[in-house]
């Protein structure tokens, strides 16, 4: 039964760690765009508060490892582009996805997890990726397509995942949140049937 839901898990990647684009054109953007090379020499670890209405996860960014998507994040963060938005997708076992700003419309249901900032940037990936549970990672629709949506990887001992997602920091605390939002109720298209919002994220 375990290898069944591998095997599962595995057929569902594109789709549960998909943030389609759809028909949106989208701006394709330059890494220095988001980051000043001379930010990335000095950038320590940020972290960042995510205040759910399941709870809180804290968040710290491996910026020293991947700055353009730490960079991103905190912007977006900091910007308040998180609040409000929910965890739209959720994979007991597996991981729970978020930072959809079409999220934020109920009336938008149907688009949930084709939303993103209005701009892509490119992975930072090394091809040695592990996702092990606690995870951060990006969400992506193919090659160099990160925005903002993101995922946290609730499979342990790890995700069984291709080294194709951008991983840029992990949970430091909160997980016991995370796996209880991995445990609601969701529908067909795993969707939570309660909303599980991101009330505020918060750099610390």
């Amino acid at each position: 039964m375990k290898n069944i839901i591998i095997v599962i898990a595995l057929i569902i990647v594109s789709a549960g760690l998909y943030a389609g684009w759809g028909n949106i054109k989208e701006k394709e953007i330059n890494s220095q765009d988001i980051i000043k090379k001379e930010t990335k020499e000095t950038m320590t670890n940020p972290r960042i508060l995510l205040k759910t209405n399941k709870g809180e996860i804290e968040l710290e960014l491996l910026a020293d490892k991947t700055p353009n998507t730490a960079a991103n994040f905190t912007k977006l963060a900091s910007e308040g582009f998180y609040n409000g938005t929910k965890f739209h997708r959720v994979i007991k076992g597996f991981m729970i996805q978020g930072g959809d700003p079409l999220s934020k419309d109920d009336s938008k249901r149907q688009l949930w997890g084709t939303g993103g900032p209005g701009y892509k940037f490119n992975d930072e990936l090394t091809g040695q990726e592990k996702y092990p549970e606690g995870t951060l990672a990006m969400a992506n629709s193919g090659p160099n397509t990160n925005g903002s949506q993101f995922f946290i990887v609730t499979a342990s001992p790890e995700a069984p995942l291709p080294p194709s997602y951008t991983v840029f920091g992990k949970v430091v605390r909160g997980m016991d949140v995370a796996l209880q939002i991995e445990n609601v109720k969701t529908g067909p298209t795993d969707q939570p049937l309660d909303d599980v919002v991101i009330q505020s994220a918060t750099v610390k």
